[in-house]
This record gives C-alpha cells, structure tokens and sequence, in this order.
C-alpha cells in the first residue's frame, strides 16, 4: 500500500504544510479555522511503519507522530504565519507531550515540504527560542516531510463533529497572527 500523499488540487496555488502538536483532533480544529487553509486531514508521519493504524501509533512503537496536514493557498496565508499559529496552539518545550497525552506520537514537530519551508520553520523557532516567550528551551523537531498515513475516518475533523470532546484553541490569539 502507497502513502496517502496529498495532491493539491488543481491550479498551482494549494501548498502543503505538517505539523505535529500533540493530539491531532484540536489542532486540525484550530488549523481549519484560519482563513487561507483549504483543507486539513489528520494522520501519521515520521516513523517507519508503512500504513499504520490509530492503534498501532498509540502504542508507540511505529515511530510515528499524529500530524495534521494543511493545504493552504500561500496569497492568502504565508507558511511562515502557519508556524507561528503551530508554535502558538501548543507546548513546543515538552518532550513528547502535550497536557495529558504522553509518548512520542505527541510530540511537537514541524515536517517541511521543501528547502523553502524548512529555512522558515527553522527561522521561527530559532526566533522563539531567542526571545523570552518561553522559560523553557523548545524541543520542537523540524525535519523533511515524509509519507504522510491518513488516519481513519473516524478521526477526520473530530472536534467538529464532537463539540467539546478536546483542548479548544482560543482563536482570538490566532487571529491576531493571521492579521499582521
């Protein structure tokens, strides 16, 4: 079985952008609230297990991190204004884990899709962790992008479907980054 690899739809304006920011149910949430993103779908990346399931990720032996990938139109929302909502909607200073959820499929990461978005990604957080917003270093990996594994269907745009059921983003904070 082949990776679940997006294409962007037609027309050369839709990029790609992975994060990985705990669970994935609040942050594909706050990423489809952000005008210029398209399209999200929350699945794996970053491990060596070929097609993995939601199960098998929670284990934790596959290596993989449950990501959200974004399609977003770069004229109406830049990349780097996309890591920096990512850095905003989540802890980028503990190890594998975010709130209640521990182990290494929550850990905090950045896959970029390109030199381009790695040079921004990297810049960010170095940026970031320059500046006094944080106490404590960030250990927010940023690598190449992967194969992206979708999750099951089930978990596509859980948050929405289940009001209530996770960590909601306050999306005024948000909103402050989309605007400047």
């Amino acid at each position: 079985m082949q990776p679940n690899e997006r294409t962007p739809e037609k027309g050369p304006k839709y990029e790609l952008a992975t994060f990985a920011a705990g669970c994935f149910w609040g942050v594909e949430y706050a990423f489809s609230q952000v005008p210029g993103v398209k399209n999200t779908q929350v699945g794996f990346m970053g491990g060596d297990v070929k097609n993995p399931s939601y199960r098998r990720v929670c284990v934790g032996d596959t290596g993989h991190a449950e990501v959200v990938q974004i399609q977003f139109d770069p004229n109406l929302i830049s990349y780097e204004k996309l890591v920096r909502i990512f850095f905003l909607i989540h802890d980028p200073t503990t190890l594998n884990r975010q709130g209640p959820d521990v182990g290494e499929q929550y850990r905090s990461a950045v896959f970029a899709h390109g030199d381009e978005q790695l040079k921004t990604a990297l810049a960010v957080k170095e940026k970031l962790g320059k500046s006094s917003q944080y106490k404590r270093p960030i250990v927010t990996e940023v690598l190449p992008a992967g194969p992206f594994w979708k999750a099951e269907e089930y978990h596509q745009d859980y948050a929405r479907k289940h009001p209530g059921s996770c960590h909601v983003v306050d999306m005024k904070k948000v909103m402050q980054i989309v605007n400047q």
